[in-house]
């Protein structure tokens, strides 16, 4: 059975494509939120970010949209992603602002909220360059290597993207968000373990992912070949 292909121009904004849009959005915000806890792996000295436990999924939606509705598509949802986190930073400065209760209860809850969210502007800052910047690498190694493979071997697609994006972010989020706060050791370490962690969640879970995409095209009749289209990162009304 031939698969039904259709130009970038003709791709709607479908209901399928929205909840894809809505859970990035999602998956980035609470990510972001999560990611000054660190934790420890095990009795090893690897240490990671809270982040890690669900921005990968940002990646696979990511390599999703790429894969089935094209650069364009991707791009936009990236920039709504950017967005909506920039709206949540502002919003728990702004509660962070508001006067502390006087109840002692009330008061400690209160300090331990402010300490949280306090290194929130710190983290999203570097966050949101770097994911800019990470998100916008994964969605053009994905769609240029479509058209190169001419749609075959999504896997390799999936996984070099990603890796590709994941190790742009790091260098780019870690040393603002914890510079000076760990040593170069420790924050070289945590680099890398965030990228090699990363992939191999990739990894790990591509088989539903080709799974979902395989589903998805068949549901929407829809695969996306980027033509000659423009890869500029800032052109998001174009879609």
């Amino acid at each position: 059975m031939t698969e039904n292909k259709k130009t970038e121009g003709q791709v709607r904004l479908s209901v399928t494509f929205v909840w894809m849009a809505v859970a990035f959005c999602v998956c980035l915000i609470a990510s972001n939120i999560f990611e000054p806890r660190l934790w420890q792996v095990g009795k090893t000295s690897l240490q990671l970010t809270g982040g890690v436990v669900i921005f990968p999924v940002s990646y696979i939606l990511n390599d999703c949209l790429t894969e089935v509705y094209g650069y364009r598509k991707a791009r936009l949802v990236i920039w709504m992603g950017f967005v909506m986190c920039f709206f949540v930073t502002l919003c728990s400065q702004l509660v962070t602002l508001l006067p502390k209760p006087m109840y002692e209860d009330s008061y400690a809850a209160a300090d331990a909220f402010n300490m949280l969210f306090g290194l929130v502007p710190r983290v999203m800052a570097g966050s949101l360059l770097a994911f800019i910047c990470g998100s916008t690498v994964n969605a053009w190694v994905m769609s240029r290597m479509k058209v190169l493979q001419k749609g075959r071997g999504f896997g390799w697609r999936a996984i070099l993207s990603s890796l590709a994006g994941e190790t742009a972010d790091s260098l780019i989020f870690f040393p603002i968000a914890f510079g000076g706060l760990l040593p170069l050791r420790g924050l070289l370490g945590l680099m890398l373990t965030q990228v090699v962690v990363k992939t191999l969640y990739e990894i790990v879970i591509l088989p539903v992912t080709a799974i979902v995409v395989k589903k998805i095209k068949a549901f929407e009749q829809i695969d996306v070949y980027d033509g000659h289209i423009s890869y500029n990162p800032f052109k998001i009304s174009d879609i």
